[in-house]
């Protein structure tokens, strides 16, 4: 008899195959040209529109004042810099619409030429944060950010991203650094919780000169419920605006809920 646990496994993975948005189904998801589709699945979806546009509108607005170039990562599949004018948009890969291919932990810039450096759904696909960080701490001018909007760990997230998310989900991992498949394919998607939650002192005891500012859960369901770059909507986009006056009810308990972060980071 197969346990439980595998039983609901297999089951996800059928839903997930049933569900796959038909542009990227059966597409290696370290390929550059599904990070090309998945920018023209973001602008067809407007209930998953509307979540990029509040992710994108968030980090413009906890930018530092001041003089500084901006450096988005992980460009490829979205449209940051609509929001951030005379953003730098880089990518691990040669994608249509992209400044520069950078890897965050080898970044091209002078140092402390940087205001901030802005992301979503980046940091838990870096093999290994230390160097990142490092890289970060020389290009960052004092009181520049970084800024970015991650998957995070909650009692809600874990049963979602256990289950029924095709990425690697390993909130136990005792280092936060793991041998990558792919750019993309590699990940760990507890990783920014391990790193800013779980192993905050660790953190400040390696890297003294990054203030973490502020850490705040939210969006339980929009997301799911969008479908994401990877699967069809499971609910029209006229429903938007009521789950997202469900999440705003629900918002004391995003500890409980949220299935990402907004995390801001400060250079002192």
């Amino acid at each position: 008899m197969v346990p439980g646990g595998k039983v609901a496994v297999l089951l996800a993975s059928r839903l997930r195959g049933l569900l796959a948005h038909p542009l990227t189904a059966g597409l290696r998801v370290d390929d550059p040209g599904t990070t090309e589709q998945r920018r023209q699945i973001i602008s067809s979806k407007p209930f998953l529109k509307a979540i990029y546009d509040e992710w994108y509108g968030m980090l413009a607005g906890e930018l530092p004042p001041g003089e500084g170039r901006v450096l988005e990562l992980g460009s490829g599949g979205g449209y940051c810099a609509h929001f951030i004018p005379e953003l730098v948009t880089s990518e691990v890969f040669a994608c249509s619409g992209v400044q520069i291919i950078a890897d965050a932990q080898w970044l091209p810039f002078a140092d402390r030429s940087m205001k901030a450096i802005v992301m979503t759904n980046v940091m838990h696909h870096m093999p290994d944060v230390n160097r990142f960080f490092a890289q970060a701490s020389r290009c960052l001018r004092p009181g520049g950010k970084i800024l970015m909007i991650e998957p995070w760990i909650t009692t809600w997230s874990s049963f979602i991203y256990g289950y029924f998310h095709h990425e690697p989900f390993h909130p136990e991992a005792a280092e936060w650094n793991y041998s990558s498949t792919g750019p993309l394919s590699g990940a760990n998607i507890a990783v920014p919780w391990i790193v800013f939650a779980r192993d905050r002192g660790k953190f400040e005891s390696i890297f003294p000169e990054f203030s973490i500012e502020r850490i705040s859960p939210f969006l339980p369901f929009r997301y799911l419920i969008s479908g994401g770059v990877g699967m069809r909507s499971l609910m029209p986009g006229f429903t938007r605006s009521a789950w997202a006056r469900l999440e705003h009810m629900l918002g004391s308990q995003m500890h409980r809920l949220g299935m990402f972060a907004f995390i801001s980071v400060r250079r002192l």
